[in-house]
């Protein structure tokens, strides 16, 4: 296939793991837990791993983990496919999330985003042009 120079190399890159940065772990845990329906494990004082399948998405509270500075939260959007996305967007209601008019939504890519986390129906996600 066309564009893996990667694997020419003897490289197959794989996203592990997404840091998102939080100023209260123990609030951002339960946010989560209550969200993504998995407790996760905490893994220091400062941070909290959940697994989505295969990726970690890793909450990370600097201040908690003994780093001398505030967290900065992420500039771009980080999508989550789920299987329902009524259920999430209710489980994010439930956990404090509050959302305005027009924040759930369909995407150029015809992804249905409920915002600000971007939760996908997993029968919307779009990597990209198909071939064939």
């Amino acid at each position: 296939m066309p564009g893996h120079r990667g694997e020419e190399l003897g490289l197959r890159p794989k996203l592990f793991r997404v840091i998102v940065p939080v100023s209260d772990i123990d609030r951002a845990a339960r946010f989560y837990q209550a969200v993504l329906g998995l407790d996760g494990v905490r893994v220091s004082d400062g941070r909290h791993y959940f697994d989505c399948d295969g990726c970690i998405l890793a909450c990370f509270d600097p201040r908690a983990d003994g780093d001398d500075y505030d967290p900065t939260p992420n500039p771009e959007w980080i999508y989550i496919a789920v299987g329902d996305l009524g259920a999430v967007y209710d489980a994010c209601r439930r956990a404090g999330a509050t959302f305005s008019a027009g924040e759930v939504h369909g995407t150029p890519a015809g992804e249905i985003a409920v915002r600000p986390w971007c939760f996908v129906d997993r029968e919307s996600t779009f990597t990209g042009p198909r071939e064939g």
